[in-house]
């Protein structure tokens, strides 16, 4: 018996020691990029036509989207989301990024009433990144929130949604 406490304990320690050892910290890959750090833009992601804000920071590239759907009522929606440079080709800083992203996925008629779906996702994205211009098309895949009706039950499940993006900003 206290040879397979002295076994654990020597497993957990080597265990938190290798964590000590190896910290993961994210490569600021856009550290000596010469861009501008705050972008403001258009785009249309899936059936939402909106505005944009884009944040360069070393680590990445943050950002808000606010609009319209263009799908029944006009209803209101928006995201927000964050992009890591996964591999750069070597022209600027333009290359292959990955993301994920939070907010209104999409925007659905039930029973006369227009509801905009909210979800989270991931997404692959290539962007062309510049000292003037950030253009980004994405392909996504995300969860939407399950939808309930007026008497509280489950009309449509929480199911898979695909989504395509693409944006234009310029440097403020």
């Amino acid at each position: 018996m206290k040879r397979i406490y002295l076994l654990l304990a020597v497993l957990t320690s080597t265990g938190l020691v290798h964590a000590e050892e190896n910290p993961f910290k994210p490569e600021p890959k856009l550290k000596d990029a010469k861009v501008s750090t705050w972008n403001i833009g258009a785009g249309v992601t899936k059936k939402l036509l909106h505005a944009n804000l884009e944040w360069v920071n070393p680590y990445g590239i943050a950002y808000a989207k606010a609009g319209a759907f263009l799908n029944d009522d006009n209803e209101a929606g928006g995201q927000v989301g964050f992009r890591y440079p996964y591999y750069l080709t070597g022209t600027d800083k333009n290359g292959y990024y990955v993301g994920v992203y939070a907010g209104h996925l999409d925007s659905k008629n039930y029973g006369g009433k227009v509801k905009a779906n909210l979800g989270v996702g991931a997404d692959m994205a290539f962007v062309w990144l510049n000292n003037e211009r950030i253009s980004t098309f994405s392909v996504g895949a995300g969860v939407r929130e399950p939808l309930e009706g007026a008497d509280g039950k489950t009309v449509k499940k929480a199911e898979p949604v695909l989504q395509f993006s693409y944006t234009l900003s310029f440097g403020l």
